[in-house]
């Protein structure tokens, strides 16, 4: 609600593919913008400053119209918690009712703050999507630890796992080979990644187990790039349980052979993200009306 706006706004059909909208993981976009405005309106019905006549039209109230005189720039939750429900909102009773007086008084006067108002909710898409990011940022710290608590071994291990399951050196189509190499002695080169049956398109890979206050340094990376030379290879990736300073990085840049520094923390994100280590707990599921379906009724 911005600007003078007319009494009715016309809503465009929801079609049943938009109930269905994800990103590219497959999980539901959970901030789609159709979905926002949806809940915009329901709380400003419930504030009684818009109407719903028919299905796909909004009417602006008098109260309304006083609401956006006062708040010209924007109308949103902190502004509607001094609106008592409405009479007309399904949600009325659930939200608690102002006593009539009260009400009216401040109808008259939609600038004037009263005695505050039960605060309102957050749309649940907001809410699984705050309760998704505390529980990532909650595995991401448990699935580093249980990394450090690893041997060097089962760490590189670990490394080959997360690298299988990001789609490397897939042999599902018998194209490419994924191999640890550090128990054969191979200096400097703790696994190898063939994305062709022939070997010739290589990716060498370097897992370093260390503690988190032990950062990698210039030296380790110019000792990586040499290995990489060595194997006449022109891609590697180095990964590890610590940190890179920033004489590591520039080192890493400075060669002709790029070389993809992976941290702690970019460990412990693609390690979740590819599902390795952790396993999926609960699906949450959220609902809304099908207004198509009832209008076939």
């Amino acid at each position: 609600m911005k600007g003078e706006a007319p009494g009715h706004v016309h809503q465009p059909h929801r079609s049943r593919q938009s109930s269905k909208e994800s990103d590219d993981s497959g999980l539901p976009d959970l901030h789609a913008p159709r979905a926002r405005v949806g809940w915009a309106m329901t709380y400003l019905n419930q504030a009684g400053l818009v109407t719903r006549p028919t299905r796909g039209q909004i009417t602006i109230t008098d109260e309304g119209r006083a609401a956006l005189r006062a708040h010209p720039e924007r109308i949103d939750n902190k502004v509607l918690e001094a609106f008592p429900p409405s009479s007309s909102s399904p949600n009325a009773s659930a939200r608690g009712q102002a006593p009539p007086l009260r009400r009216a008084r401040h109808r008259r006067n939609p600038a004037r703050q009263v005695s505050p108002s039960p605060r309102r909710p957050k749309n649940p898409s907001d809410l699984v999507a705050e309760a998704v990011a505390a529980n990532r940022a909650v595995i991401e710290g448990e699935v580093l630890k249980a990394a450090l608590a690893l041997s060097p071994t089962a760490f590189e291990e670990l490394v080959i796992r997360l690298l299988g399951a990001m789609g490397y050196g897939r042999s599902d189509n018998r194209m490419g080979q994924l191999e640890r190499t550090s128990a054969s002695g191979d200096a400097g080169i703790d696994g190898i990644i063939s994305q062709d049956p022939l070997g010739l398109d290589r990716i060498y890979v370097q897992a370093k187990h260390c503690a988190v206050d032990r950062p990698i340094g210039r030296p380790r990376i110019h000792e990586f790039a040499g290995a990489l030379h060595g194997k006449q290879g022109d891609r590697g990736a180095y990964i590890t349980t610590s940190r890179f300073t920033d004489g590591a990085r520039t080192e890493a840049d400075r060669f002709s052979a790029r070389i993809e520094l992976i941290d702690t923390r970019r460990l412990a994100q693609l390690l979740v993200t590819h599902g390795v280590g952790v396993q999926a707990e609960q699906t949450v599921t959220l609902y809304r009306l099908d207004e198509n379906f009832l209008e076939t009724l």
